[in-house]
């Protein structure tokens, strides 16, 4: 699963509106909504995965693929 179509999920599965995420992470909502699209070519960066991660109440690497080598 791609890192927009996780970050969606979670979002959804906690019964936020990306409005609603935008705030309590003190992004902007057409930030969340540009990470949750499907052509979105950038990876936020460590303290806004953190801060996202914290708000859904999710480890980073529930948000990004972390494989074991």
């Amino acid at each position: 699963m791609e890192f927009h179509e996780k970050l969606q999920e979670l979002r959804k599965n906690r019964g936020l509106t990306q409005e609603e995420l935008a705030e309590a992470c003190d992004l902007s909502p057409g930030y969340i909504s540009q990470l949750e699209g499907p052509n979105c070519f950038f990876c936020p960066s460590l303290k806004t995965l953190f801060v996202i991660g914290e708000v859904l109440n999710v480890p980073v690497s529930k948000l990004v693929d972390i494989e074991n080598d």
